[in-house]
């Protein structure tokens, strides 16, 4: 569980834009970046080099 004033505080650190949650897949999404940070254990892992790309369609789908 994310706690919701941490998620308004946090920015992409690569591109300093907003962050999606993803409550599924346990990840914060930056659709500027096209990367995905991963939580865990309820942290959120802010290192690029952690972060999994997104396809085009991943960030296409999110855009709408």
């Amino acid at each position: 569980m994310m706690d919701t004033k941490l998620l308004e505080i946090l920015v992409s650190p690569v591109s300093k834009g907003p962050l999606i949650y993803d409550k599924e897949k346990q990840e914060l999404i930056s659709i500027a970046d096209r990367l995905a940070f991963p939580i865990r254990d309820g942290i959120p892992v802010m290192l690029e080099d952690e972060a999994r790309e997104l396809s085009q369609e991943e960030a296409e789908a999110l855009r709408k």
